[in-house]
């Protein structure tokens, strides 16, 4: 690839290393300049223009990032759409990813121009998590060099993803005369919130005496219940192989595959199994919802893979070190270290429901309700909450009492727009100005689009990147806008001098050169709905009996 400073004559057919702005439109970095690019150029006073020349064998970068992904995806992950050199790998499923370091390496280290990012190796995914990038860092690649990764990624391994399994799980509590009942209650409670958030079903528990016999017949009975995986949460910590619980897990015609873990919490976990059934004796931490050696456990079990002698001994890089309020010594005595913050969501939805709905009288276009019972306004809002827009505000003013009952129970903050009836941007502006300084950015979604579903807004989350110019993220159907739009934190205060009711829409133009267009591939995004007519092309479910 050749790049340098190309007079216009020289640059037809080159690539713009920059973006241009030009009285009459933008050429965009990374576009092919053509003879009206060129003439436009010319017609603004340029004589030369940085440019990236292919050379023949090159491989331009979205097609060669498309191709790299190809090559690293496996079963369960999919990948998305290349653009400005990069593509990502999204999980179909909840699951545990697996990532071999030495492959990803291996790619990285072949030449700086080809890169590939991935979370760590056992990480916790859910469905359309984003677990790798592939970035080209060029303009293209050279096609000899983008074979010989290919050949490297297309022998496996590198990437596998895992799905967590619905597993049924039995719990056995041994009991101590002077434990409390809340102690029990919390051990349930910590149980279920893990098992339920591995995608599993916990059995009613059995609680017993801290017997070795009591323990055995309570594992018998959770067996014979269906059980695929059995854990015995004992009254007292196992100390030893010996002990009650594994002692228990033997009389009911099991073994002790491993006691202990090279992980604090978690360490006096006992791992055993009973025929082809996992069967743990958990650590005291157990009892605590706060991460822990147990969790680790689970997430392997649940996805299907090996917990052995080898695979537990080798948990000690990274093994947790978390404090936690069970075993509060030594720990009481040491210095407290500050907590990192929790991460924000890097997008929230601003969601305009405060209109007068006057095209569609008499009716309230979002509170009118569908044949399954459902008003608009709640499908709508179900639908965002339903992607990874968090958190979600409400803007309400028509009616705001009547909107605040429909959306009655769902995680939304409510935001009063007192001059709703000046137009869409009186609304705009009150749902901008309230929202925290902490939002980087916000999905301005319209209250009468119920058919833009969650995948939809997830497709234009992704897209966002500031540092890669894609502050304001459009989509797009066969080359029309549609909403809804996702815009940064820079353009607020522009948000915010509106008047009217065009909304923010205006300012599209004003910032071209920060705007990424998404094709969804679905006139959702252009269809809303605020006339009497335009409630009969709704999908019939979505109809009110009435139509």
């Amino acid at each position: 690839m050749i790049f340098s400073a190309l007079a216009l004559d020289d640059a037809e057919g080159a690539l713009a290393a920059h973006s241009h702005r030009l009285p009459g439109g933008m050429i965009r970095k990374g576009s092919v300049l053509d003879a009206a690019a060129i003439a436009a150029l010319r017609a603004a006073g340029h004589a030369q223009v940085i440019a990236a020349r292919l050379e023949p064998g090159d491989v331009a970068e979205n097609e060669a990032a498309g191709r790299l992904a190809a090559a690293l995806t496996a079963p369960g992950l999919t990948s998305g759409r290349a653009g400005t050199g990069r593509v990502n790998l999204h999980a179909e499923a909840a699951g545990l990813l697996r990532v071999d370091a030495a492959r990803i390496d291996a790619v990285n280290l072949l030449d700086e121009a080809l890169t590939v990012a991935t979370l760590p190796d056992y990480a916790v995914v859910a469905p359309r998590d984003m677990v790798a990038t592939i970035k080209v860092i060029p303009f293209a690649v050279p096609g000899h060099l983008l074979d010989r990764v290919e050949a490297q990624s297309r022998q496996g391994g590198a990437l596998a993803l895992h799905p967590f399994r619905p597993l049924r799980v039995g719990l056995a509590l041994s009991e101590l005369p002077g434990l409390k009942q809340s102690v029990t209650d919390g051990t349930i409670e910590a149980t279920r919130h893990r098992i339920t958030g591995l995608g599993g079903t916990l059995l009613p528990p059995l609680t017993c005496p801290h017997t070795t016999p009591a323990i055995a017949a309570a594992i018998g009975q959770l067996l014979a219940s269906g059980s695929d995986l059995v854990l015995v949460a004992g009254a007292s910590a196992t100390v030893d192989r010996r002990d009650v619980g594994p002692e228990g897990v033997v009389l009911a015609g099991g073994e002790i595959v491993h006691f202990g873990m090279p992980v604090d919490p978690g360490n006096l976990i006992c791992i055993g199994r009973v025929g082809t059934v996992p069967t743990l004796v958990l650590p005291g931490c157990a009892r605590s919802p706060k991460a822990n050696g147990i969790d680790w456990v689970l997430q392997r079990l649940f996805a299907g893979l090996p917990v052995g002698p080898g695979e537990v001994m080798r948990m000690g890089a990274g093994g947790l070190l978390k404090d936690t309020d069970v075993r509060p010594l030594p720990r009481a005595k040491a210095v407290a270290q500050p907590q990192p913050e929790a991460r924000r969501p890097a997008v929230a939805a601003l969601v305009l429901a405060a209109g007068k709905s006057t095209r569609m009288a008499p009716y309230n276009k979002l509170l009118v309700t569908g044949k399954d019972g459902k008003p608009m306004i709640a499908r709508v809002v179900d639908n965002i909450l339903s992607s990874r827009a968090r958190p979600v505000f409400v803007v309400t003013g028509h009616r705001s009492d009547d909107v605040r009952a429909a959306l009655a129970g769902r995680p939304v903050t409510f935001i009063d727009a007192p001059d709703y009836a000046e137009g869409l941007s009186a609304s705009l502006k009150s749902g901008i100005a309230a929202l925290p300084e902490a939002i980087p950015a916000a999905l301005v979604c319209l209250g009468d689009m119920p058919l833009v579903t969650g995948r939809m807004l997830d497709r234009l989350i992704d897209a966002w990147d500031t540092d890669e110019g894609r502050s304001i993220v459009v989509p797009q159907h066969q080359g029309r806008t549609g909403n809804p739009i996702l815009w940064s934190r820079a353009f607020f205060a522009d948000m915010l001098a509106l008047s009217g009711d065009s909304g923010a829409r205006v300012l599209l133009k004003r910032h071209e050169e920060q705007v990424a267009e998404v094709d969804i591939g679905d006139d959702a995004v252009l269809r809303d709905f605020d006339t009497v007519e335009s409630l009969a092309t709704l999908p019939q479910r979505l109809r009110p009996a009435e139509t």
